[in-house]
């Protein structure tokens, strides 16, 4: 057979390996290729919807989709090919008063992405899409850039693009196999002759699960059965052509405008199939599954009362067909963290709003080394190593598929698939009432449930029920001693000659700390972003244990084995499960830690910002005196077999001291008070621990040659063009993240984080702002469409001079 080498080898030809191709070319990388194993869109990309809509919970992915937008809006003009895109806005009804909560939060949001959105009346709904019946409806919101296109057309004409640039399209050639050596992809065995490659780009979509299997990999990308209809012509047919889409989440439907007067109505109901589980069938090109008007049947209904006159037409066409899902409904983008050259880019459910701008960012990815906007919810590595197999994968995506326009509250957590990891507390603490969450399917308390109160979620817009529950815990934390379950942290070992210069490289501050010390860590990328928050505890001359947030241990481990010496000589080795962790915080805690402990923990004898091996009762623990609540405190980190001894020793010892449970919602609070930043919210690859007054940790004159050094370097001694600040309002806001702040009535910046601080009385934010208004003091912001006064502050609003904390 034929050998074949391409530099970026991208396999799959829907909308997302095409895009992929075009930006890879146009950007000015030779050597593209793309193999497709049949033609042009014949997986999914053919029969999907077409709807364009750009806004998403997260600012960056919203970013990603308005570039998508531009995309569309130049590319006939560049490859001549039309596509039929049709840029008439999208409209979203808003059928209760919950609704209209929901969309006017949506519509501040997308102010704070810069994304025109409108609230407009019923009247004015009704005048964009006449055929709504506007009876009940309490109102509407408008995004004027949206639109619909044909999704074949569109893909053909990207490939065009493509090639236009420079880039190679093969039809026709199927990837059988792969060949690995040393973590990287050798060889790509197709059909038609072997490929080397030196970077592998998995855009496959409903056939990446059955690819990565060849290489090793569980990829988290699945695909669910997904039904529309075609209706015949409406009324008025040319009326129908100048028509928005239309989305009505209470009613699960979605409207968009088809050729001849038609209309495509869609929605996400229950228990939809998946697709594939066992393999996908045949050769499954260009084929469509049977329909099933019994499942549809509910939506139809729905469809009747939004818009009557789908009564009065009949149905042309029913097309039921296989739509790329995930296990948490989101894209899977980025490097595949057990392999060296493999570029994610499947799992996309809404892949032609996406496909313009997910193709540039995975261009940008492989040329640059990230991409220009950080795509964390996106990112292959927030996923665990359970996320990817089918006991999980496939009922997370029906539950997500089936909340795809359900209601769900801020802090809303999936039901199916729960209870895979356990800490050796959980029995006890569910039996004390606590209500879970879950995170990398560790079950996690977020709060506790007094006596006559279910332990169920109480979950709101305006005034969620947790609140007054998580307050009364926030409270004992300040006043006396608490209990937190903190076992789904990350936990590494980082071991082996060149440890200590490994990690000078990756830290910006001095790692070259006394055995013992508790180090407070980031790791920078060469932009000067934060890739990693973390505490790292020296135990030897190059001994080190690693501890990170639970959704951040596969990013993070990532981050260091792709920055360890070749030698092999630094081995980074998880000890997650062999861990559990109790918090012991409060005033009250040394009290309640010394009566069971037979060490001096006192002050003198145990300073804050070390460690040390201790004994409770009989048990062995690693006891790290740091903290994210900023009290007096203990990370506990108890060998796995000994967890649930130690909660009893320190249970029998807190009696006499208020000691309580205390769960993840209370911890948010307090962090919030004492101004602890949170990964992913207040920091990101996106911003500098100079910009998120980080300064402190960046030490230039002891650490060492770190990644990022010069651009801190530049920072510190320019000052940053932005900095995240503190803002306060004496009103209990609802706050849940993006809102817009504004000053003088101009948007400038948005929620990173926020919460109620319930020791100092006043709702707390954190948000950056350009240098020019960091010395201001009088801002606004926009909640649910309201406007409300908030000021500035300066330090952290808990205990400032950290008394409490190292006392």
């Amino acid at each position: 057979m034929a050998q074949h080498s391409a530099k970026h080898l991208i396999i799959g030809g829907g909308i997302i390996g095409c895009s992929t191709a075009y930006h890879l070319a146009k950007g000015g990388e030779r050597d593209v290729v793309l193999l497709e194993r049949a033609a042009l869109t014949e997986g999914a990309t053919w029969h999907a919807a077409g709807l364009v809509g750009q806004l998403r919970s997260s600012r960056n992915t919203t970013r990603m989709l308005k570039r998508s937008v531009a995309l569309y809006d130049a590319l006939e003009a560049e490859t001549g090919m039309a596509f039929d895109w049709k840029k008439v806005g999208s409209l979203r009804l808003a059928a209760t008063k919950e609704r209209m909560l929901e969309a006017q939060r949506l519509t501040t949001m997308a102010q704070s992405f810069d994304l025109e959105m409108h609230m407009i009346t019923p009247a004015e709904a009704k005048a964009l899409f006449p055929y709504i019946d506007e009876t009940g409806v309490e109102g509407a919101a408008f995004i004027p850039s949206d639109g619909h296109v044909d999704p074949a057309g569109l893909c053909l004409a990207i490939a065009a693009g493509a090639r236009l640039h420079g880039a190679d399209i093969r039809q026709g050639v199927e990837v059988t196999d792969f060949e690995i050596k040393n973590g990287r992809i050798t060889r790509v065995m197709t059909t038609q002759g072997d490929y080397e490659a030196e970077n592998v780009i998995l855009a496959a979509g409903m056939w990446s699960r059955e690819l990565g299997a060849k290489l090793g990999l569980r990829v988290p990308a699945c695909a669910v059965e997904h039904q529309y209809i075609v209706t015949e012509p409406l009324p008025d047919p040319d009326l129908v052509r100048s028509l928005p889409s239309l989305r009505d989440p209470e009613r699960l439907v979605y409207y968009k405008p088809d050729a001849g007067g038609r209309m495509v109505i869609g929605g996400y109901e229950d228990d939809t199939l998946p697709f594939g589980s066992s393999g996908i069938p045949g050769q499954f090109v260009r084929q469509l599954l049977p329909d099933n008007l019994d499942r549809f049947a509910p939506l139809a209904e729905l469809a009747g009362r939004v818009t009557p006159v789908v009564n009065e037409v009949g149905i042309r066409q029913v097309i039921n067909g296989p739509i790329p899902y995930s296990a948490d409904g989101d894209f899977v983008m980025g490097w595949a963290p057990d392999l060296k050259n493999l570029m994610m880019a499947t799992g996309f459910l809404y892949g032609i709003a996406a496909g313009g701008g997910a193709g540039e960012m995975i261009a940008e990815w492989i040329t640059e080394g990230r991409p220009s906007l950080d795509l964390w919810p996106l990112d292959v590595r927030r996923f665990g190593p359970h996320h990817g197999t089918r006991a999980f994968m496939y009922p997370r995506a029906v539950e997500h598929y089936a909340h795809h326009y359900k209601m769900r509250y801020p802090g809303a957590e999936a039901q199916s698939a729960r209870g895979l990891r356990r800490s050796p507390f959980y029995e006890s603490l569910k039996a004390r009432g606590a209500v879970y969450g879950s995170k990398n399917g560790w079950e996690r308390p977020l709060w506790f449930a007094p006596e006559g109160t279910p332990p169920v979620d109480q979950l709101d817009f305006l005034d969620p029920g947790w609140h007054a529950f998580a307050a009364e815990e926030h409270r004992a934390v300040r006043t006396s001693a608490a209990l937190i379950d903190q076992s789904s942290f990350a936990k590494f070992e980082m071991i082996g000659p060149g440890t200590l210069d490994t990690l000078q490289r990756l830290a910006a501050c001095n790692m070259d700390k006394p055995v013992g010390s508790v180090i407070y860590a980031q790791f920078c990328n060469p932009h000067g972003g934060i890739e990693s928050d973390l505490t790292i505890t020296r135990l030897g001359q190059d001994h080190f244990y690693i501890v990170t947030g639970a959704g951040f241990g596969t990013h993070d481990a990532d981050w260091i084995r792709r920055h360890l010496p070749e030698t092999g000589t630094v081995q980074l080795i998880e000890v997650t499960s062999a861990r559990a962790v109790l918090n012991i915080c409060g005033p009250k805690a040394r009290d309640i830690l010394q009566a069971v402990c037979e060490e001096d923990i006192s002050n003198d004898a145990f300073p804050f910002a070390t460690a040390r091996e201790i004994a409770i009762g009989a048990a062995p623990v690693r006891a790290v005196r740091i903290g994210f609540v900023g009290e007096l405190g203990w990370e506990l980190h108890i060998p796995t077999e000994f967890g649930a001894y130690v909660m009893e020793q320190l249970r029998d010892a807190g009696a006499d001291h208020g000691l309580r449970d205390v769960g993840y919602r209370a911890i948010d609070s307090l962090r919030m008070e004492k101004g602890y930043l949170y990964w992913s919210g207040d920091i990101s690859p996106d911003y500098t621990p100079i910009e998120a007054g980080l300064g402190f940790r960046v030490h230039l004159k002891s650490g060492g040659d770190f990644i990022g050094r010069e651009v801190l370097a530049k920072q510190k001694k320019n000052g940053p063009e932005r900095k995240l600040c503190t803002f306060t309002s004496t009103a209990r806001l609802p706050l849940f993240g993006g809102e817009t702040i504004l000053h003088d009535g101009t948007p400038v910046s948005l929620v990173t984080s926020s919460g109620f601080g319930h020791s100092v009385g006043r709702m707390i934010m954190h948000a950056y702002l350009p240098r020019a208004l960091c010395d201001r003091s009088d801002f606004e912001i926009e909640v649910f469409g309201q406007r409300h006064g908030i000021s500035r502050v300066d330090g952290p609003l808990y205990d400032p001079e950290n008394l409490r904390l190292k006392s």
